[in-house]
């Protein structure tokens, strides 16, 4: 096969079937988020992946292309607001499309919950994906977000 028989990206997203995850996913998740930069010490990707399954875990969503994920977005609903944490968009389909339509499937399953506010958190640095949001509607709250570790990951081996 030549490279100009090989799907193209823009096909690849318009092909992308959104699904829940399943165990079968989690290496290539966890890899898709180390290659996406989500992967930070304190956070064990794969104790997030168990503790996601634990709690509405149909709304752990996986962009599939061509059986592999190649998109992930792990959304939350406690009552109050939505949240969306680990989206990521596999390298070679980034500004396709692809984290829009995850996006647009996760604000769609809150609001069929009833959830009237999306919340996500972006390290302030990360200017790009800030202004992805920004194009998907989303507006900078002027809140300061705080946290507390109440049981520590142990960070992954190798």
């Amino acid at each position: 096969m030549s490279e100009a028989d090989l799907p193209t990206a823009d096909a690849a997203v318009a092909a992308a079937r959104i699904r829940s995850f399943v165990r079968a996913d989690t290496e290539a998740v966890v890899a898709l988020w180390r290659e996406s930069g989500l992967v930070v010490p304190w956070n064990d990707p794969y104790v997030d992946i168990e503790r996601k399954l634990t709690v509405q875990p149909e709304l752990f969503l996986v962009a599939d292309v061509d059986g592999r994920p190649a998109g992930t977005a792990m959304v939350g609903f406690d009552g109050h607001r939505g949240w969306v944490n680990y989206l990521a968009v596999e390298a070679g389909l980034r500004g396709g499309g692809l984290g829009a339509r995850l996006m647009s499937e996760a604000e769609r399953l809150l609001a069929e919950r009833g959830c009237p506010k999306l919340n996500l958190q972006v390290r302030s640095s990360n200017t790009a994906v800030i202004e992805f949001y920004r194009r998907l509607g989303y507006g900078v709250d002027e809140v300061t977000s705080l946290g507390k570790r109440l049981i520590p990951d142990t960070p992954p081996a190798g």
